[in-house]
Formats: C-alpha cells, structure tokens, sequence
C-alpha cells in the first residue's frame, strides 16, 4: 500500500468492500485455492480461459458499485448548456437521466435492449462530446443495476479483481468486437474480407466468402501451444468469429474427409453441451485444460437482452468456475478472464481512449482533432470494394465505450479493482506475454495505449496478500427468476427533472499501481494558450481536451507514449478567454481558465511536481510578469486544511510541497490570483508510485 496501513483504509472504506462479504460457496471455494508459485512471474500461469458475455457496459452494470470509476466520478466530460454527463437527450428533446432498473418493481432482468451498431454508435459517441445517448439508443439506454440484480457479478468482482478502465474494441456489434479478441483487428484496410463493421460472416458459410486474415487461434497452433473453443455449435449464438474464416470454413466443409483437422476439432465441434459443462470439467479433471481455452455461452445464457438475463449469465460464469475448480491444482495455475464484447446500446460515461477525429466528416484524411505518437492509420475507417457503410468515412472505429471485465485467478484474488486502459486486444497481449506468440494485426496504436493485463495480478506474491472477509445456486432458480421477470412491465425511464442523478456506493477498494506518469504544463503567450502533454511514465495514455467555450466543437485527444511529448495551442475566441477541460487515465484532470490576453502586470502561471519516492505532491507557483502577485491553493478533497497563500515576486517562482499519505497519493488542488480574477488552474489525480494504493476515496462523495 502506498503509505496507508489498513486502519486508514479501512476509514475510507467505510461500507465499502472492506466490509465484511459473504461470498457464494462457490467462491469461497475459489478464494480458498491459493496460486502455484513456482517462479514469481507470469509464467506460473498454465491455462488461462476466455469467457466473453453479450451486450452490458459498465456503468449499466457496475456504476453503483463502491471504489470503482462509475457514478460518482467528479470528473466527465462537460455538455452544452450547462448539462453534466448523467443528463442525456432523447430524440424529442427530453433530459434521460440514469435510472435503476429496479427488479423489485418492473421487469429489469429482461429490459429491452437497444440499437448497437456501427451506424448508431458512431453519432452517440459523437467522436467524444456525448450529449444524445438516447437519441441513437432509446431511452432504456439509461438504465442501471444495483447489486441486487447482479447479485453473483458483484460478488465475483468483490472477491477478485474488475476493471474500470476496460473498453470494448470498437464502436458497434458483436462481431467486429469478438474479432479483435480473436484476431487483434477488423482488417482495416479491406484487405482479407474487412474491415466489418456488422453481424455480417459470423456463422458457417461458403468458404469463399470466408475472411483471409489469420487468427490467434492458428497462430497458437502453429506455436505449439495447445487451444480449444468451448461451445455447442448447435447454440453458440454466433458468437464463435472462428467461423467467418476461410481456413475455418474449409475446415467445417471437408469435415468428413478431414476428420481430424485442428481447426475442426478444437474450433468447430461441440466440446460443451448447452446447459452442460461436462466437457470443460472432464479435461480439467483429466489433465487435459488446454493452455488458451475461448468458451462460448448458448444464447439463454450470454446475458444479451434478447434471450437472456443477467441473472442467467451470472449462473453460467459460476458453474464455468465450479468447473474450472473440480481440481485444485488446475485452478492453481489458472486465470479466468470474464468481459463482453460490446455495451449493446447501454450508457457508459468515460471518454473511450479513441484515436483522434477528424475534424471534418466524411474524409479519408484531413486534420485531427488532436495527435498522436503512434501510428493511428490503421484506427479509422476508409471506404473501399468490401465496404457497405459510407455515412461514416473516417471515423475511428475505437476503442468503444467501457465494458465489465472481471480477472479471476489465484493471482488476483481480494476484492481490487485495475484502473489501466484495455480492451480487447489486450487480451492477445496477455496470451503474447505469457506464450510469447505474436500477433501482427494488433496496430500500433491499440499496442500503445491498451495495456496487456499483467497490472491486474501479483504474480511475485500471490497468496500473502488480505482478501476481504470470507447465491445464485441452481439454473432452475436462475431460469425462474427470468421468467418471474417477464411477466412484469418494462421500466420507464424518467423524462426531464422526474429523474433522479444515480448515487454510486460510498467506500473504496485496493487499487493496483499503475503505469502511468503524465504531465500537463501550460504555456500562456500573445498567441493564445499552449498545452504540453508529456509521458514520463512506462504506458503510453490518451489525453481528451474539451474547450468550454465551444462544446459542441470536436474534443481533442492526445495520444502520448511513454518519453513523448504532444503540444497544441488555443487562440483565443470571441470572448477573449481560455478554458480549457483535461481529463486522462484513473481520474487524471486539469482545468486551465484564463484571460486571453496578457495586460495584467502579474503573469502566474503553475507548474505540477511529483515526488515519485514519497507520494507526494509539489506545485512550482511562477511569476513571468513585472509585478508581485498573490497566489492562494485550496484542497477541492481530500484533506481538511488550507487555504494557502504565497507572495511571488516578479520573476521569482516558489516551490510547496503537499503530503498525501491520508489519501493514498490522491489529490486534488485549485490554484487562483488575487490580481486576475480570470486565472484558475485546477490540477487532480492520483501520484503513481509504484506501490499499489487504494481507489478515489472523493469517488461517491457527489
């Protein structure tokens, strides 16, 4: 921990995780497995199992959830006319707010799902400005759980590790997203079959109309190393992309005189009965779990809203851990991965981590809202003879909104939460860091900006960590409660001031450490305002730049990898003034206002100083002008004392140092003059040490 004991957690935690938890059987078993540590690194991993569920974001499953980013985030992207995120428009004009999908009082189990492809993505995203969520994505797109409804989902994610930070792939269906788990990529450039922006070439068909690109899959064959699709074919709800491919196709076509073909036998058979999971438990207890094993739900239990329900996906997840369990020492060197492969149509509120937009519409090319350090050619979409889709040309195709994600191992057991840029492609990084097969299609900006999972678990010492204090039961209990559900009315969603702003749970969890570094420093001239974004961290991060002065204007994003550096300068609008919105990775923000001129004698400005060693916090208070001026800092969170004032003379430029080892490294600071009522500088995070810390203790204090 990052100088907090467990009391000063435990006091920030309040009512949170670390309150006492009374897990599931099934989990309780799970926890009790400790990890076979043999070298202390990744490679103590032998199997790890891929299980991606349909259709849920984050915020719809996890907002209210205590220590993770989602309801009570104080930092989003600002909206027009003085809306916050959390109020959207619908196509008549009316302000959706989030609301509970509430099982004891409508059918919330089976709410209606909403349009989620390419073609409404795009707008609803609106290349980073939100705003008109529900008018793309109906007014159920709203609506949100409670730990209620996900009883088991909450469960898992408190007794191991979730993601906050976990995006989908791309921006649309199911298909495009499940290729860049299985591939890397949606061919971008058109030239195996791609790029796919729909459902289009998910099941089997004529070979000749199969993709051309190669998968993971064959990648690990060629490799040695052993894989294997868990799935009915007979009801794998098209969610096995293996079977858009040619060499697959070919495969399924000459099944008869090839009976034993690889890509057959472990990509297209029947290895698991639906509603039975014999066949995964009968390889672990044989010795038999492959090292990469993809599992694929039937339709009832893939928890998308059209024929499934959350609670029917909870009951699958679990009795694909009760089998993954049978033999403990398979669990031993095991990790679980479980996530979805897009949000359906449903609201999450963090900016994706998207390459750049182009400011106009329609071009291949053309000028960026933003830069970045890394190739980003391969991240928007060109028109071209396999293509069907022109409304969109150029637009990004990702990363797409935040999904669940959940890491389940012995290695990442205790409740935390990881707060690192992913999404799916990170999943082949992590297979590449433990096996070492790499994967070409993965651009090199997703390898820039997504991480590879390893931040998720203590591979060095897994079971000495605290885990917090030690039901879904059976699929007929889960089958009935989903048709209890169904029986009941949907849940409106509430129009214009009826609708309540959604309380997140107070407290706050263990929080891994993180690879991030990353700097903001201000530049104020005759010309306008400039932003310096650096990286003196080990992750590459994306930096989004909203200007308050012009929201309905394309945000920006900077894209910065590690010992790189970005710059933009804002001339100065009608108003004459800078105000200028940052947000970046784990609640990274700055705020910079000003006048834009120069006329006052003073001339503050600040720069941000971290004290990687302590955790702590300097701000260097500068003055360029001819004149003294006062500077006074208050503490926005965290901390209890201050104001604090500082006389800087002309030319002259202080120093202060600020602890912060009651917040776990978190602060958050404003900086005003007395001389000029315009100059704000606001400056918020957490100090990255290193050594892991807990979440944002501020999180659910809105």
């Amino acid at each position: 921990m990052s100088h907090m004991d467990r009391r000063r957690f435990l006091q920030l935690a309040g009512a949170g995780v670390a309150g006492a938890t009374i897990f599931p059987q099934i989990l309780a078993e799970a926890l009790a497995i400790p990890a076979a540590r043999r070298s202390g690194t990744i490679h103590d991993v032998e199997h790890v199992v891929i299980l991606m569920q349909e259709n849920r974001s984050f915020d719809h499953y996890f907002g209210t959830m205590p220590g993770v980013r989602g309801f009570g985030d104080r930092f989003t992207v600002p909206q027009s006319g003085g809306r916050t995120v959390w109020e959207q428009r619908n196509l008549a004009g009316q302000v959706i707010r989030p609301y509970h999908l509430d099982s004891s009082a409508g059918n919330a189990q089976r709410v209606s799902g909403t349009p989620h492809g390419w073609a409404d993505s795009v707008p609803a995203w609106n290349k980073g400005r939100f705003g008109r969520w529900p008018t793309f994505k109906e007014n159920q797109s709203m609506g949100y759980y409670r730990e209620a409804e996900l009883p088991f989902q909450f469960a898992l994610a408190n007794a191991f590790t979730i993601c906050d930070a976990y995006h989908c792939a791309y921006h649309g269906n199911t298909n495009p997203n499940r290729l860049f788990m299985f591939t890397g990529w949606n061919d971008p450039h058109g030239t195996g079959g791609g790029p796919r922006l729909y459902n289009d070439n998910d099941d089997l068909g004529p070979s000749g109309e199969g993709f051309t690109w190669t998968t993971y899959a064959e990648r690990l064959e060629a490799a040695g190393v052993s894989w294997k699709v868990y799935q009915d074919m007979d009801d794998n709800f098209t969610d096995n992309s293996l079977e858009g491919f040619r060499n697959f196709r070919l495969a399924w076509e000459n099944r008869e005189s090839e009976p034993n073909n690889p890509l057959l036998l472990k990509g297209l058979s029947t290895t698991m009965k639906a509603g039975s999971f014999d066949g995964l438990r009968n390889d672990v207890l044989a010795g038999h779990l492959p090292q990469v094993s993809y599992v694929v739900a039937p339709a009832g239990y893939s928890e998308h809203t059209g024929p499934s329900s959350p609670v029917q996906g909870g009951w699958f997840i679990q009795e694909v851990l009760r089998a993954l369990i049978a033999d403990p020492e398979v669990w031993s060197k095991t990790v679980l991965l479980v996530m979805f492969d897009e949000n359906d149509g449903f609201f999450d509120h963090v900016p994706p981590p998207a390459a750049p937009s182009l400011l106009a519409a329609g071009q291949i090319t053309g000028a960026k809202a933003g830069a970045s350090t890394a190739d980003d050619s391969g991240e928007r979409y060109a028109t071209n003879a396999n293509s069907r889709d022109p409304t969109f040309v150029g637009s990004s195709f990702g990363p797409g909104p935040r999904v669940p994600m959940t890491i389940v191992s012995p290695w990442s057991r205790g409740g935390w939460v990881n707060s690192q840029a992913f999404d799916h492609t990170s999943i082949i990084r992590f297979l590449e860091a433990r096996f070492g097969v790499a994967e070409p299609n993965i651009t090199p900006y997703r390898r820039a900006f997504m991480g590879d999972l390893t931040s998720c678990f203590n591979f060095a010492n897994p079971n000495d960590e605290a885990f917090p204090a030690l039901p879904y039961g059976t699929r007929e209990q889960a089958d009935a409660l989903r048709q209890a559900q169904e029986q009941l009315p949907q849940i409106a969603a509430p129009t214009g001031d009826a609708g309540m702003l959604p309380r997140q749970e107070p407290g706050v969890r263990y929080s891994r450490a993180l690879p991030y570094e990353l700097h903001v420093e201000p530049l104020r001239g005759t010309l306008g305002l400039e932003l310096f974004f650096s990286n003196t961290g080990s992750a590459g991060a994306v930096f989004h730049v909203c200007n308050q002065n012009d929201l309905d204007g394309v945000p920006h994003r900077y894209a910065v990898e590690p010992g790189k550096q970005l710059s933009h300068r804002w001339t100065p609008g009608l108003s004459g003034n800078h105000d200028l919105w940052v947000l970046g990775p784990n609640g990274f923000h700055r705020h910079f206002r000003n006048a834009g001129d120069l006329s006052s004698a003073a001339s503050p400005e600040i720069r941000v100083c971290y004290d990687i060693a302590n955790g702590d916090i300097s701000l260097k208070l500068r003055n360029d002008g001819t004149a003294a001026c006062s500077f006074r800092v208050v503490a926005n969170a965290y901390r209890n004392d201050g104001p604090w004032s500082f006389k800087v003379e002309a030319g002259q430029e202080i120093e202060h140092f600020w602890g912060l080892a009651d917040s776990g490294a978190w602060y958050d600071l404003s900086v005003t003059v007395d001389e000029d009522a315009s100059f704000l500088r606001r400056v918020a995070g957490r100090v990255e040490t290193g050594r892991h810390s807990v979440s944002d203790p501020a999180m659910s204090t809105i």
